[in-house]
């Protein structure tokens, strides 16, 4: 028997952030809140509490977890199912690992929008100390709204951060007069997409993947050039295809991993594992059975043997 599907917003980010004041607006809103079976799972004591006068309380539900180990598939499903709940509010703690709620989040959960908070004021503070757990909160999020910015908040700065880990969310600026400022700033990539050949400089590889990973359709048929190592750790293949990438690091060394795509050789001769190499090749999306989707693959036009680069680990700074 399939789970029942059971949509869930997902409100994540750091202490005084404004996360449990906009749940609490939320909930207030008739639009949203009329009369749907809510479970509300709080995940940290923040400063403002819920006040469930304000809005009709008896359909929401609310779920108060204060140790990560707390946070776990029976637990959840457990409440889910006393409530009979038709949607469910998380409010996830900014020291927890977003990698806790998706083990844990019961079969039928969907999250449908994951909106993170942020105080401007100590975001770059928090981002220079915890990268790790700043990067964990933003790479997936839909929306991050800073609250309290002021005429000296660097928005050029927060802008910067987000956009190193996450290209497509919408970005809100929240001022204590009320006004709701959206970041329309325009990224450009540091290459040319429609090139003749779109040749990649070896700084500018995590900005290529993570653009080609977000984008396909835009680089289908696509002529590229860079410069990719063949792992030495690679998996056996077929005679006829190897694996061209990087090493990328998102956040921290604890956060790095290989990204690269099968590459389909045709005539040209293979390279050697672990060496070094500047390609030529079309990309091409290929259907994945491993997912319902479609993967990046490249069809190589020449490798040429090339020197290990300066900085063989690919970043976003």
């Amino acid at each position: 028997m399939a789970a029942r599907e059971v949509p869930v917003y997902l409100f994540t980010g750091f202490l005084d952030g404004g996360k449990s004041t906009f749940i609490q607006s939320t909930l207030e809103d008739k639009r949203f809140n009329s009369g749907e079976k809510t479970l509300l799972i709080r995940c940290e004591d923040g400063e403002v509490e819920y006040d469930f006068s304000t809005f009709s309380g008896e359909n929401v539900h609310l779920l108060s977890l204060e140790e990560e180990d707390e946070f776990n598939e029976a637990a959840l499903q457990k409440k889910a199912d006393e409530t009979a709940c038709d949607r469910v509010i998380i409010e996830y703690n900014g020291m927890w690992p977003m990698q806790t709620l998706y083990d844990n989040i019961p079969d039928g959960w969907m999250v449908v929008q994951e909106i993170c908070f942020a105080e401007s004021g100590t975001f770059t503070v928090f981002n220079a100390n915890m990268r790790n757990l700043v990067y964990d909160k933003i790479q997936t999020c839909d929306v991050i709204v800073f609250n309290r910015c002021g005429e000296k908040t660097d928005l050029d700065a927060l802008h910067k951060i987000v956009r190193q880990a996450n290209r497509r969310c919408n970005i809100f600026y929240e001022y204590p007069d009320g006004r709701s400022v959206m970041d329309e700033k325009v990224d450009p990539l540091p290459f040319d997409v429609n090139a003749p050949v779109v040749k990649i400089e070896d700084r500018d590889y995590a900005y290529f993947f993570s653009d080609l990973m977000e984008n396909m359709e835009q680089y289908d048929g696509k002529k590229v050039e860079f410069k990719g190592l063949y792992p030495q750790s690679s998996k056996p293949m077929p005679d006829s295809v190897f694996v061209a990438g990087r090493m990328l690091m998102n956040c921290c060394a604890a956060d790095t991993q290989f990204a690269g795509m099968a590459c389909y050789r045709g005539k040209v001769e293979k390279p050697k594992a672990g060496s070094w190499f500047i390609l030529r090749g079309k990309i091409r999306l290929q259907r994945n059975r491993l997912f319902s989707g479609k993967t990046p693959v490249i069809d190589v036009e020449s490798v040429k043997p090339a020197v290990e680069p300066e900085e063989p680990v690919a970043t976003f700074y």
